[in-house]
């Protein structure tokens, strides 16, 4: 069975959340950095300048990593990621169509990891790097449930969803 999908166009809103979200997982040990320059100053009785500095920085982190994804989102060279593409999807592979004749293939080994999500699949090609399925581009309940099953054959899809 094939899933042919209607043409979609992932939210740059719904990429920054995602990829930001991803980012401070990944780098989750930068958040004990912050305390110890507290402590480091605390040592020296300074705790006002000890907690400022700890603000700052932690604003400056987050700040980074939101401007970085944004960014991308408005970058004449990312405009790709954020075009219309329809996706043919079966056991085999996904197919990213332009159109009814051009399309671009990724093969399932190609996913390092899938979320099952209240209203969509994500699928990782890398950290920052996804296909975002909402279930509204599929046809039918049938077409999701045919989704899951091939992802669950895979092996990348537990039974939590996230939200």
């Amino acid at each position: 069975m094939i899933v042919k999908t209607k043409k979609y166009k992932i939210d740059p809103d719904i990429y920054v959340k995602i990829s930001f979200v991803n980012a401070l997982k990944e780098w989750w040990w930068v958040w004990f950095i912050p305390p110890a320059i507290f402590l480091i100053f605390l040592a020296f009785g300074l705790w006002g300048w000890g907690l400022g500095v700890s603000i700052v920085l932690s604003g400056l982190y987050l700040l980074f990593w939101y401007i970085q994804f944004k960014g991308l989102t408005m970058h004449e060279k990312s405009k790709p990621l954020f075009d219309k593409y329809a996706y043919d999807i079966n056991s085999q592979r996904i197919m990213m169509m332009v159109d009814a004749k051009r399309g671009s293939e990724i093969k399932w080994d190609k996913i390092i990891k899938v979320e099952k999500r209240e209203d969509a699949f994500v699928l990782y090609l890398s950290k920052f790097e996804f296909l975002y399925f909402p279930f509204n581009i599929f046809k039918s309940e049938n077409e999701i449930k045919f989704v899951e099953t091939v992802i669950r054959r895979k092996g990348y899809l537990n039974t939590e969803i996230k939200k």
